[in-house]
């Protein structure tokens, strides 16, 4: 389950927004003892918690990759920003748009609160926007009856199991998505990993997301849609690479997260 910071940053503002009026109040820092130290470092610290929840709430925010799902665009361990007023200004912790600045987009990587468990956030490629209909028929993907465009750029085939890279487009953004499979011994045939065909329509003020490891990625093709009361911003820069522990920092990827390079 990840952490919400936002909401320990807001409680972290309020408790020194509290301590600040009861020093007012009872003039507790102008007292010797431990009492006034905990009191003078705690209003140093109000201006700290409310400009790194403004940046964080409002402006951008830093999330880590837990996942192969959106292999190749993102890697395990990549760190990424999020720009958190694209789709519009959010309070901390209720989530609640105050401000409409924008909505996402055919093709965008977005962040979400996870449906299933609020707590919990992912990362997805939007791919159905509200009124469009979704069809996923034999692993290819139509949206409003009309095929969506891929080429392949690399393909894999050991004789047992099969995997294949493609340049896809969604709404003008040509993205990178991988398809893998194992192959029938007896007649030769390639067979998908993921079998997840079917057809949904979305609804308003909702989103359908898929990852970009379309057999790896656990999705709207399993869990349904994302209301737009769960988006939290647009993913849009790979800053860091770094596996935890014992290895160094790589900045090898950094730059935007739809850069078309085949692997």
């Amino acid at each position: 389950m990840d952490i919400d910071i936002g909401f320990w940053l807001s409680l972290a503002l309020l408790v020194t927004l509290i301590v600040w009026g009861l020093d007012k109040a009872l003039k507790l820092s102008q007292k010797e003892g431990p009492v006034a130290n905990v009191v003078e470092t705690s209003n140093s610290l109000i201006s700290v918690f409310f400009v790194v929840l403004v940046i964080r709430s409002f402006i951008v925010e830093p999330f880590t990759i837990p996942s192969g799902s959106m292999l190749p665009t993102l890697k395990v361990n990549d760190f990424i920003l999020v720009n958190k007023f694209a789709y519009g200004l959010r309070l901390p912790v209720t989530n609640t748009k105050i401000l409409d600045t924008g909505e996402p987009e055919r093709g965008d990587v977005m962040v979400f609160k996870f449906p299933e468990n609020r707590n919990q956030n992912f990362i997805k490629r939007v791919v159905g926007l509200p009124g469009d209909t979704i069809l996923i028929k034999d692993n290819r993907l139509f949206i409003n009856g009309e095929l969506v465009s891929r080429n392949v750029v690399r393909e894999v085939d050991n004789g047992r199991y099969w995997q294949s890279e493609y340049i896809e487009t969604l709404g003008g953004v040509e993205h990178l998505i991988w398809q893998e499979g194992k192959i029938n011994p007896f007649t030769g045939k390639k067979v998908a990993k993921m079998n997840l065909d079917g057809e949904w329509t979305v609804p308003e003020e909702a989103f359908f997301v898929m990852g970009d490891n379309r057999d790896n990625s656990n999705d709207s093709r399993v869990w349904g849609i994302v209301p737009d009361e769960l988006v939290m911003g647009e993913a849009f820069l790979i800053w860091m690479h770094w596996k935890p522990i014992f290895s160094l920092p790589s900045f090898s990827r950094n730059g935007a997260i739809d850069k078309v390079e085949a692997n």
